[in-house]
């Protein structure tokens, strides 16, 4: 275990996913974090309060998550990576923020660790019922991106991953892992700072003369400017025109939110991220994120050993959602098996792809704890058993 000059770790390390996840914030060159204390999230932040210091980084504990959301926005428009982290109802008060970020272009990294819901529900056990959340929480047409990871190494890499793309498309990512996956402690492997691939703020080159906030340089993702650097410019949550001027017309917000749509839709191909496994010939594919597509493994190898052709789709990008992979799958495989810690919503939208051409098994299941591999592999086999 070491620690480069800025204070970053390198090398192996026992870590918990929440650790994992603050320790890929710092190496991603977050430097500023909001956040107020809820189970299960708090360690992410807990690990961030005690490291900071060794970097030059800031720590506020806000006095609610509404708060905290607000002081992300405002500090990322210093040029600061920024983030926040919470827990289901936290990430519910977050929504309206998280909205201004949006219309704003703000770069931002939110994190969720998932637990059980509705309202305070199952404060220290597992949950994935905030994917939907994730995608349609606050009001209006907008897009963001959310990954989920399914282990601690992963915590740690894909939360460099969402600074990354907070950055190239300046928009809030949504970091959703679940409480297994927080607490799960396992080997993380911390490279050197050099060998991680780390997407700086795309700051202006123009002159303080030419510059305008909102004026598009040859791609649909804004250059941005720094608060305090000398350009003069003006940013809002209303529909604005390039100037960042609130212009209250069809016609703007029009050209607004399709922008903010398609920078995100029009490059999904390059943002969407699956790990497949035996999908080439498989005769029932079972599609997951996060913990539970650790479970579903298990499940899948049980499945093969009974003379299944079984194949695997991780989601690691869920939002946006990867609708070109698996409208392939649905057009030739037997049947899509979907196992979610919530009662639909991910296989709801593999049910809108699939479009009737296979059917679609969802397996439910409230939280509290993960599924049994038996429950899928039972699943899976009456998928097999309606396809023959």
């Amino acid at each position: 275990m070491k620690a480069d000059p800025a204070g970053v770790l390198t090398g192996a390390h026992y870590l918990d996913g929440d650790f994992a996840c603050g320790e890929g914030a710092m190496a991603a060159g977050c430097r500023f974090v909001a956040g107020y204390p809820i189970t299960p999230s708090t360690e992410v932040v807990e690990r961030i309060a005690r490291r900071f210091p060794t970097m030059g980084g800031s720590f506020i504990q806000m006095e609610d998550e509404l708060a905290s959301m607000a002081a992300v926005v405002g500090a990322s428009w210093t040029g600061t990576k920024s983030m926040t982290v919470t827990s289901g109802p936290g990430f519910s008060l977050m929504m309206e923020n998280i909205g201004l970020a949006a219309m704003m272009e703000t770069p931002c990294v939110v994190v969720n660790v998932q637990r059980g819901g509705p309202s305070t529900g199952l404060p220290t056990m597992v949950g994935q019922a905030d994917m939907m959340q994730a995608r349609w929480g606050s009001h209006g047409d907008y897009e963001v991106i959310a990954l989920s990871p399914q282990s601690p190494q992963e915590a740690f890499d894909l939360t460099v991953e969402a600074f990354n793309l907070s950055e190239t498309y300046r928009v809030p990512v949504m970091f959703m892992m679940d409480e297994c996956v927080g607490h799960m402690t396992e080997r993380v492997v911390i490279p050197e700072p050099d060998e991680i691939e780390v997407v700086p703020r795309r700051v202006t080159e123009k002159s303080k003369e030419d510059y305008l906030p909102y004026r598009l340089n040859g791609h649909l993702v804004p250059d941005f400017a720094r608060a305090g650097d000398g350009y003069r410019f003006h940013t809002t949550g209303l529909t604005h025109d390039e100037r960042g001027y609130p212009l209250m017309s069809a016609e703007c917000q029009e050209a607004c939110v399709h922008r903010l749509v398609e920078k995100i839709l029009g490059a999904a191909g390059e943002i969407e991220h699956v790990e497949e496994e035996a999908t080439d010939d498989a005769e029932i594919v079972v599609i997951s994120y996060g913990i539970t597509s650790r479970v579903a493994q298990l499940a899948i190898e049980m499945a093969r050993e009974r003379g299944i052709a079984t194949g695997s789709l991780r989601l690691v990008v869920v939002w946006p959602f990867p609708e070109r992979r698996i409208s392939e799958l649905a057009g030739r495989v037997g049947g899509l098996v979907v196992p979610e810690l919530n009662y639909g919503q991910i296989s709801l939208e593999v049910e809108r792809i699939a479009a009737g051409r296979c059917p679609v098994w969802h397996i439910g299941h409230g939280g509290g704890t993960v599924h049994d591999p038996e429950t899928i592999l039972e699943t899976i086999l009456e998928a097999a058993r309606a396809a023959a």
